[in-house]
């Protein structure tokens, strides 16, 4: 299974288990307006992109709060916890590419070119 089918494999069992439903009312109620209607009426049109950069944002914090969990399973000494954590982070990440349609795979490859002429710890001291 490569990367492309993680990220589908978790978009469909988040939607499936209602993570989408935010966003899904939010295309119905666009898919229900008038094109023309939306053209004149900037401020639904803004209110719609804001609404959907909340529901983005709370698919991010999902992400920071397995994060934390990751933390407190280190913390904890509970190797465990803390590698099931590791899996639920690439879970919400591979999750939130797939509703967002975001070639992971694609953006991880050219991320790690650019990372290979970083200087030292990214010129920072740790």
């Amino acid at each position: 299974m490569d990367i492309k089918d993680l990220v589908k494999e978790a978009h469909e069992n988040a939607k499936k288990h209602g993570f989408w439903e935010d966003v899904e009312m939010l295309v119905h109620e666009y898919d229900e307006i008038d094109i023309l209607e939306a053209a004149m009426c900037k401020e639904w049109i803004d209110g719609c992109k804001s609404d959907l950069s909340n529901a983005i944002c709370t698919r991010l914090m999902l992400i920071v709060g397995e994060v934390a969990e990751a933390m407190e399973g280190l913390r904890k000494n509970d190797r465990a916890n803390f590698q099931e954590e590791l899996a639920d982070i690439m879970i919400r990440v591979f999750d939130l590419a797939g509703g967002l349609e975001v070639d992971l795979e694609s953006e991880i490859k050219k991320k790690m070119e650019i990372n290979k002429s970083r200087v030292y710890k990214h010129g920072k001291s740790f």
